[in-house]
């Protein structure tokens, strides 16, 4: 009877010591090396005196954010990039529209010279002139967006035969051939011409 007391408290002491030893909730076992030190930078500005220069500190702040953002969607910073610009497949895009004559900016500069030029105050030949650019305008842009689309549909299905080819992918070549060429964002990664 003893024994069995003897063995059933020897456990319960060897439990009692392996907790004693270092096993405790508050406790961590060392490592075999020391812990780093952190260094923690922080730089401490003195807090606004009042609301209104609260809101000037948060419209600064908003403004270094936006202008930041911007340099890195104009680099083409994919952390940067909204989404509808970011992947492969849209750069592919963007390098394609960038690497060509597009006649989407001189189709605007066109429509500027029609509206002045069909006023009520020109004379009828300067109109009638409006009217015919005006439509020769519309041939050519139809002409260019298709010819654009034909290549994009062509240089997508080789290169990423698994991607979907939706009409978002070809709205987003015509949005960015229609912008003049220096307004573009991002910039154009590659020169006019260039193998694409």
């Amino acid at each position: 009877m003893k024994a069995q007391q003897l063995a059933a408290e020897k456990p319960s002491a060897t439990v009692f010591e392996e907790n004693d030893a270092g096993a405790t909730k508050n406790h961590t076992p060392p490592k075999g090396r020391p812990t780093p030190k952190r260094v923690r930078r922080t730089t401490i500005t003195a807090p606004p005196k009042n609301n209104k220069e609260a809101r000037k500190r948060m419209r600064e702040q908003l403004k270094a954010e936006r202008a930041q953002n911007y340099d890195g969607a104009r680099r083409g910073d994919a952390a940067y990039l909204p989404k509808r610009d970011q992947g492969p497949v849209r750069r592919l895009v963007r390098d394609i529209v960038d690497a060509r004559r597009n006649m989407g900016p001189w189709f605007f500069l066109g429509t500027l010279v029609v509206v002045i030029g069909s006023r009520q105050f020109m004379p009828i030949p300067v109109r009638s002139g409006a009217v015919t650019l005006w439509l020769c305008l519309s041939v050519v842009m139809i002409a260019d967006v298709m010819l654009l689309t034909k290549r994009l549909r062509r240089a997508v299905a080789e290169r990423f035969p698994d991607e979907p080819r939706g009409v978002g992918l070809y709205l987003y070549a015509i949005m960015r051939s229609v912008v003049f060429r220096k307004w573009r964002t991002p910039a154009p990664a590659v020169e006019l011409g260039d193998p694409v």
